[in-house]
């Protein structure tokens, strides 16, 4: 038997007040656009903002339905949002936040297993990492220079050949 460690190393800032303006503008962005998120039943607003190479900007926000399993993540409606409006466009860098009408948003809230794997699949189809900017309204950010470090032993199109 061999024993091996699998890690990765991310980037915590105590405030987006320490991101370099790019960076700051677009959790911001995500920040804002939560106030548009149809979340009807968790209360639970998360939005999604990107800068593509070209410099573009786009985003989306969680959409919930009374069908739980029907409802979309922001995240996923942001990728779908980036490929019909700019097929084949790299993610330069993906920014999520939230606000939590429950309580409070302050710490960085992570992608579910479903983003994961679609921001993954992005990674592959674009080839070009998608760097992730975590964080709630106010408090701490998490910078991880690659959505795939949040999905390590993942499944893609290589494994279906």
């Amino acid at each position: 038997m061999k024993k091996e460690t699998m890690s990765f190393g991310y980037e915590v800032y105590d405030s987006s007040d320490d991101l370099n303006a790019d960076d700051a503008l677009l959790i911001d962005t995500a920040r804002k656009i939560t106030a548009t998120a149809y979340a009807p039943y968790s209360n639970f607003k998360v939005g999604a903002a990107a800068r593509l190479v070209n410099g573009e900007i786009v985003s989306g926000t969680n959409q919930e339905n009374a069908s739980y399993p029907v409802g979309i993540c922001a995240e996923r409606v942001l990728l779908g949002t980036a490929a019909v409006l700019h097929p084949g466009m790299p993610i330069e860098t993906l920014a999520v936040s939230y606000k939590n009408g429950n309580g409070e948003s302050i710490k960085p809230a992570s992608p579910c297993g479903m983003c994961r794997q679609a921001l993954k699949e992005f990674e592959d189809r674009t080839a070009s990492p998608v760097r992730l900017i975590l964080g709630g309204q106010t408090g701490k950010v998490y910078v991880i220079e690659s959505a795939s470090q949040l999905l390590p032993f993942s499944f893609g199109g290589a494994d279906l050949e």
